[in-house]
């Protein structure tokens, strides 16, 4: 393909003084972002979640190819399967397959392996990597930097779900082979890379207190 370019249209350029109070209001909106674990059923529009995944995928990647693949679950049924696959998983898990340093790690934030959320919450976003692909539908090239390019998608669909107004948890069940199977993305090109739940908190979501203290600037930050 030829090099080619448009010219940059659409970047706006604001005053040093609204781009810090841009920077701050951002910054406060992203505190009140919180992993939650208790979800209301109430329903999301399917209008709302297919806005939030296009942000994702204007997430940067390798080459541009765009090594994602989202698969949206609203189905009950298959919400079922996924919590009976996940809980199994993670009866073995913290009944010690996780070893003790890891389970001591996460005993601040009160996890266990019960996961009924996964039925309750209305949307569960699954996120699938893709070795091989590119820009158009008929490609099969190699991919590039997919790891980094897929954790880029995933923190903007994080991003903008709760910029739309709705509460988010990020799930990792190990292995996630059984995402393949019931998402029927079941090949070798795809992994699955993170299953993301969504919706309205129920009322009485809480958030532990050890998941509120972050890092200073200066603990996550140098500047040369």
């Amino acid at each position: 393909m030829t090099e080619q370019h448009v010219p940059l249209t659409d970047f706006i350029e604001y005053p040093p003084e609204q781009m810090l109070a841009r920077a701050q209001q951002h910054l406060a909106n992203l505190r009140r972002r919180h992993s939650i674990r208790k979800f209301s059923s109430r329903a999301v529009a399917r209008e709302l979640i297919e806005h939030c995944i296009l942000a994702a995928g204007s997430a940067p990647s390798g080459a541009n190819h765009q090594p994602w693949h989202f698969v949206a679950i609203q189905s009950a049924e298959v919400k079922q399967q996924i919590r009976l696959e996940a809980e199994a998983l993670e009866q073995g898990f913290y009944a010690g397959r996780a070893g003790e340093e890891w389970l001591d790690a996460l005993k601040p934030l009160g996890t266990n392996a019960n996961k009924a959320y996964l039925e309750t919450a209305p949307w569960l976003i699954a996120v699938f990597s893709k070795k091989r692909g590119g820009i158009e539908q008929q490609d099969d090239k190699t991919n590039y930097y997919v790891h980094e390019s897929v954790g880029l998608a995933t923190g903007f669909l994080l991003q903008a779900l709760h910029y739309a107004g709705l509460g988010t948890l990020t799930h990792t069940p190990k292995p996630m082979s059984f995402l393949s199977k019931i998402c029927g993305r079941d090949n070798d090109n795809e992994r699955p890379y993170m299953l993301i739940v969504t919706g309205y908190p129920a009322e009485d979501a809480t958030v532990p207190q050890h998941a509120l203290k972050k890092k200073s600037l200066e603990q996550i930050c140098s500047f040369l």
